[in-house]
């Protein structure tokens, strides 16, 4: 019998599928990408080693040809494809249809050269009807979207492997730049420079209870005085003063007292009384940057567990294809949804007509539907969450998708608003008039099924209904509480990952499939880090944009990237061609290119100025700045330094705090002198805990001091100079094995204590028995088989609760690089700004889930009390493929990931969608 053979991105996608196709189908993974460009020296052909551009991996001389290789953890993979293929009549190319999508169906192609009839399958979701359809309606790769998605994939390679050397050079190692993780981390660094600019306004205002007789209380704010409005925040500028001064009347603390005491005594009564109807439509569909938003706001799920959650449902079959700019709902949906608003709300819910949304973005795909729940009938979140499990991911992502969708078909919220001004006269005659406002649902529509959240998680829904006590104009009402408030303005907030991904978008920076991992990348590379949900730069991060600023303006010019996604779209619809547009753009066309950019003048710049952020200058007029070094930030006066506290953000960083870091008395002391070498011995507190040191540093700083590290138990204040000598005489000789002569040590290492035989090495369990183990006890350790592991485990430092996808227990526990989150399986390192007391359970599971994003492992679900889906794929069964899939965790099998594996310097897009 012969064989159909159908290749996707991922396994679990493949699963899905084989249960919906005949025995006549063999469905493989190709495991993301099956080639790519060089991730290294070690990748790159020995033929073209010698090439100029090799470095590069795109020949830059000739078309801007790539150089594609099968990297080594691919080849087994692709020599299983090539097996399958011998064995079918006909293959389908079934990867996702987007850019990367098509990418990869096109390297598949390339690689595999097939000698039977293979054609294109797409599909936006995963159910027998689709995958049917595709089936039988193939069409042939779209080389317009893979000469885009090729253009992109070496204009990044471009962008990060001529800059990143540049801040290599200039900043510090190991640092990248990106098409769009570099303008990204410029919007997070300019806003954190107006805060660093702003200055606070004071000001007062007076808050009112009112109550009318028989119908309640409410709140009031005091609006104007005598005819003229009392300043508000939005008065103020970013340097405290007001915008417009005299329009406004400013009340301080003593004034405030005043007027509180004046209206103590006055009659108020309802000076007026506007009522409004109005009428609230429901939101579109989610799109991918709007599904990224949403569940930040609502769920606190970052961009990248969104991401994942979303993937892995359209993988199992759940919702529509998660990477799309559309808010189009097929007729198919528009039925399903509009029968599950009659059946669910009434009919009273349903609009006369189906609703359309026609909003674009920029740089808008419509080739996806929006995404929604997949089929013609919308599974109920109660089936997802019985069969992923009601706390995971997966069920509050559908929860969300169901909601939005179906709410998108219902009919207007009708209200109506109250504007109430509340007028009072004081002692001195003046007019004081308070304003209060209320809102009212007459009729939900959408709002019985879905709420849009806010930006700013703690403040009221906007739908959030605000009653007011039924009055009239001319209505006496009675003053029962007049406090005096005080305010101060305040700076603009940090992004946190919602409000970027939105102005990302609204600039048209990159694309809304490649949020999710830019926000990863300038974390990772030490750019941003976070402080409670709120995204905060680096001073490496202020670094780098500062050089980028000065010597590569067009590169984090915010209009020039959005140009650069332009040009890029226009290849991708076949308007433009992309070998010209790569030469313009790398050699110049009247204009510098990048080459040019990226290796002239270095010389000219200045590293210590880049590295520098002036704070001002201390009482004698000697300026403070802070600085990126080797060893982390630090503030420098003079010759004069010191360390800045890694939680310490740069709006922080005050020149009177500045200075307090430099006058703080330092705990470095010296012990006495050694009697042996007569050098001085120290005690000093570093960045990796407390050590003594013997003698000084040279002045060339080219031989080190020997040093010692504290034991747990000793502390800086009561160290003397005998216990530094003991320290400092590691490693202790403990003797000779008298069977062959080897000396056996105890000293103390990056694990631990331990004892050291030639090669061989065994624990010790305390740090004192470094200068107490016997030679017996030595050699009774040695006698003994080598244990792995490091004895007792050591009791967490802080419970978190339960796992909400797999059930374990998540813990935060102290390692040998510092405290990290696990849940027995998977181990996650906390972030600069994370601390043991502030990480909590979202925060736990964003960084577990990162971590085995990068690992490409799955947590292991609870199991499920039915799951009928299972029954459907027992055919697959015949193919026996799970003993096959025992080697994907190492293959990283998430199917868009491949962009992780690139060098350093590469940033890549995982999908363009």
């Amino acid at each position: 019998m012969t064989k159909k053979l159908v290749i996707v991105e991922s396994p679990t996608k493949a699963r899905t599928i084989s249960g919906y196709l005949g025995s006549d189908y063999i469905v493989e993974s190709s495991i993301g990408h099956i080639r790519d460009l060089p991730r290294n020296a070690a990748d790159v052909p020995a033929s073209v080693k010698g090439q100029s551009w090799a470095r590069l991996g795109v020949d830059v001389d000739n078309g801007f040809k790539p150089l594609y290789i099968v990297p080594t953890d691919k080849k087994k993979h692709v020599t299983k494809l090539r097996q399958l293929m011998k064995q079918s009549d006909e293959v389908y190319l079934a990867t996702d249809e987007d850019r990367e999508g098509e990418s990869i169906a096109w390297h598949l192609l390339e690689v595999l050269k097939p000698k039977v009839p293979t054609k294109r399958m797409v599909f936006h979701e995963i159910t027998p009807e689709a995958i049917q359809h595709a089936i039988d309606n193939p069409r042939e790769i779209d080389r317009s979207l893979v000469d885009a998605q090729e253009a992109r994939r070496v204009l990044d390679r471009l962008y990060g492997y001529e800059v990143s050397p540049v801040l290599w050079k200039k900043v510090k190692p190991r640092l990248s730049a990106g098409r769009v993780q570099s303008p990204a981390t410029r919007i997070i660094v300019e806003r954190e420079r107006e805060r660093m600019a702003f200055t606070a306004a004071a000001y007062f205002g007076l808050a009112a209870t009112f109550g009318v007789p028989d119908q309640g209380q409410f709140s009031a704010e005091l609006l104007s005085v005598a005819e003229q409005r009392v300043a508000t925040g939005k008065d103020f500028t970013a340097d405290g003063t007001l915008g417009k001064p005299g329009s406004v009347l400013v009340l301080d603390e003593s004034a405030a007292a005043e007027l509180q005491a004046e209206l103590a005594t006055a009659t108020y009564r309802v000076k007026s009384l506007e009522t409004k109807p109005y009428t609230r439509k429901p939101y579109p569909p989610f799109r991918t940057s709007t599904l990224q938003q949403e569940a930040g706001r609502k769920l606190r799920f970052s961009s990248g567990r969104t991401m994942r959650a979303a993937q892995r449902l359209y993988e199992n079959g759940f919702i529509t294809y998660m990477r799309t700019d559309s808010t189009t709902l097929s007729e198919t949906a528009l039925t399903a949804a509009r029968n599950l608003v009659t059946a669910k709300y009434g009919k009273e819910y349903l609009p006369d007509k189906p609703r359309s949304y026609a909003g674009k973005v920029k740089n808008a795909q419509e080739a996806h539907e929006a995404i929604r729940p997949s089929g013609n009938e919308f599974q109920d979140p109660t089936v997802i969450a019985d069969t992923m499990g009601a706390t995971t991911d997966e069920a509050k992502l559908y929860d969300l998708i169901w909601k939005r969708t179906v709410a998108s078909q219902m009919r207007d919220a009708l209200g109506e608003s109250v504007q109430v001004r509340i007028s009072g006269v004081g002692s001195t005659e003046r007019e004081a008039l308070f304003a209060a406002s209320g809102k009212t649902i007459r009729f939900p529509g959408f709002l019985r099924a879905y709420v849009e959240g806010s930006d700013d998680p703690d403040a009221d829904l906007e739908d959030q209904e605000r009653h007011l006590p039924t009055m009239s104009e001319g209505d006496n009402t009675d003053l029962i509480d007049l406090e005096a408030q005080s305010h101060a303005t305040k700076p603009p907030a940090r992004y946190n990952e919602p409000s970027l991904i939105k102005r990302l978008e609204e600039m048209g920076i990159g694309r809304p499939s490649t949020y999710a991992s830019i926000i990863s990348t300038i974390q990772d590379r030490g750019y941003v880090y976070k402080k409670g949900a709120a995204l905060v730069p680096t001073l490496t991060a202020f670094s780098t944009v500062a050089l980028l600023e000065q010597h590569f303006d067009n590169l984090v010019d915010y209009a020039f990237t959005a140009r650069m996604e332009d040009d890029l779209d226009r290849i991708a619809r076949g308007e433009e061609e992309a070998i010209p547009w790569l030469q313009r753009f790398y050699f110049g066309n009247g204009h510098k290119g990048l080459k040019e950019l990226a290796n002239a003048n270095l010389e000219e710049i200045d590293a210590r100025a880049i590295n520098s952020i002036p704070l001002g200058v201390d009482s004698e007029g000697v300026p403070v700045v802070a600085r990126t070094g080797r060893y982390g930030p630090y503030v420098q006066r003079g010759e004069q330094s010191a360390s800045i506290p890694e939680d310490i953000a740069p709006d922080e960083l005050t020149i009177d705090l500045a200075i307090e870091f430099l006058e703080k008395p330092s705990d470095d002391r010296q012990l006495g002198t050694d009697p042996e070498t007569d050098l001085p011995i120290y005690v000093k507190n570093g960045r990796y805990g407390p050590y003594v040191q013997l003698g000084d540093l040279d002045d060339d700083k080219k031989v080190k001091p020997k040093t010692a590290s504290l034991f747990k138990t000793m502390t800086v204040e009561e160290i003397d100079l005998a216990t530094a000598q003991r320290l400092l005489s590691q490693p202790r000789l403990v003797g000779s094995d008298p069977e062959d002569s080897t000396e056996i040590f105890a000293l103390n290492g990056r694990y631990g204590p331990y004892l050291k035989k030639g090669t061989d090495t065994r624990s010790l369990t305390e740090e004192e028995q470094i200068f107490t183990v016997t030679m017996d006890e030595a050699l009774a350790l040695f006698a003994q088989p080598k244990k792995r592991g490091r004895g007792a485990a050591k009791p967490p430092l802080k419970e978190l609760g339960e796992d909400p996808n797999s059930g374990k227990p998540i813990v935060i526990k102290d390692g040998r690089f510092g405290p990290y989150v696990t849940d027995g399986e998977t181990n996650a390192s906390l972030r600069a700004g994370d601390t043991i007391d502030g990480v909590d359970m979202d925060r736990a599971t964003e960084l577990l889930a990162e971590r085995r994003a990068k690992l490409g492992a799955s947590p292991k679900k609870k199991p499920a009390a039915k799951k009928k889906p299972a029954a459907k794929k027992k055919p697959a069964a015949k193919k026996k493929p799970a003993p096959k899939k025992k080697a994907a965790p190492k293959k990283k099998p998430a199917a868009k990931k491949t962009s992780a594996e690139a060098a350093a310097a590469d940033e890549s897009s995982p999908s363009d969608g």
